[in-house]
């Protein structure tokens, strides 16, 4: 893990270890983005506390680690004296969480926020404090933690109103599919998606998946153009672009399904063709090719004998040795502002 992924796990409870906040007695806890890893006051389990999280590696550690976690608090208004962010880094989705935690707090409840110096954090006090006020805040480890006095009525309920509309759903792509902030290429259609686009061919057939399928575009086009495809499966990690893709995907019926999964621990079915546009950073950009390659691990291991695997990726990114090892017949099919598109059929026996 970086440190800038890391450091915040050591910084967020900082107050608490300083003697300058005191952990509620009340044990009413919650904390938005948690991650496995976070620093806990002592005698203070996880257990105890009301975790979010919407992706799915970092969803699976928490449970493992012995959290209390959901991938949505939604419906839990008012119930915790104490409300942890660790803040993303996109300011809208930022901004949104914080109106969230908000909601979460309970009169006379706090909100405790910590951000990476490279990550935004003194936008991140700044838009807190606008808010809610603020009642302190530290930095170590390259971060910034800060948090509001007990909140009691004098947050700005219409500021955190516009920050929740600025976070929504809404059309892009002319009005043809609905995104949020947040999501990979949120707001635009992916520069090497569309060439993959450009590039399907029109014979694809059967049983297909999208493995890191973000909010649908891909499997759309794959719906919309091949019109011997009579299923594909979308693969995500992230649950707020699933539930875009589910939407983006709604008339497909019975010709789409959807997987909110961790494509590196293997698919769940045997596939004539996979499409996939694999991620290279973690959540917090770090760049991790190793992704990717975990993607193309996948495919081959989920592809049928004779099955295609059309793969768009940076130019730079290191994949043909494990294409080499998995997959015969590779072909660079087109390459554009520094990506590559790339047909592998998986070798026969």
């Amino acid at each position: 893990m970086s440190n800038v992924a890391h450091a915040p796990l050591k910084t967020l409870t900082l107050p608490f270890a300083r003697g300058e906040l005191a952990w509620p007695a009340s044990g009413k806890v919650a904390c938005l983005r948690a991650r496995a890893g976070l620093e806990l006051p002592d005698g203070v389990s996880p257990a105890s506390i009301a975790a979010e999280q919407s992706y799915f590696p970092q969803m699976q550690a928490l449970r493992l680690a012995g959290w209390d976690v959901s991938d949505t608090l939604d419906g839990r208004d008012g119930q915790f004296d104490l409300v942890l962010v660790l803040s993303p880094r996109q300011k809208d989705e930022a901004r949104a969480v914080f109106a969230r935690a908000l909601a979460l707090c309970a009169p006379g409840g706090r909100i405790v926020a910590c951000q990476h110096n490279d990550e935004g954090a003194r936008s991140g006090e700044a838009d807190l404090k606008a808010l809610a006020g603020l009642g302190g805040s530290l930095t170590k480890n390259h971060c910034r933690v800060f948090w509001t006095l007990p909140l009691g009525g004098q947050h700005d309920a219409a500021l955190a109103s516009r920050w929740l509309a600025a976070e929504a759903p809404r059309s892009i792509a002319g009005g043809r599919f609905t995104s949020r902030p947040g999501v990979f290429a949120w707001d635009r259609i992916d520069p090497a998606s569309a060439l993959l686009v450009e590039h399907l061919p029109s014979t694809l057939a059967g049983i297909g998946a999208d493995l890191g399928a973000g909010w649908g575009y891909l499997s759309a086009e794959v719906l919309e153009r091949c019109a011997k495809v009579t299923r594909i499966d979308l693969y995500e990690a992230e649950g707020r672009a699933l539930a875009l893709a589910r939407h983006n995907l709604a008339a497909a019926g019975e010709r789409a399904t959807f997987h909110w999964a961790d494509v590196s621990a293997g698919l769940a079915g045997k596939y004539d063709f996979v499409v996939t546009n694999p991620p290279f950073h973690t959540t917090n950009r770090t760049g991790r090719p190793e992704l990717g390659q975990s993607f193309i691990k996948a495919a081959a291991d989920g592809l049928r004998q004779g099955g295609r695997l059309l793969l768009v990726a940076n130019r730079h990114l290191p994949y043909e040795e494990v294409l080499g090892e998995r997959f015969s017949q590779i072909d660079v099919l087109a390459e554009r502002d520094g990506f590559k598109l790339i047909s592998a059929i998986k070798a026969g026996r």
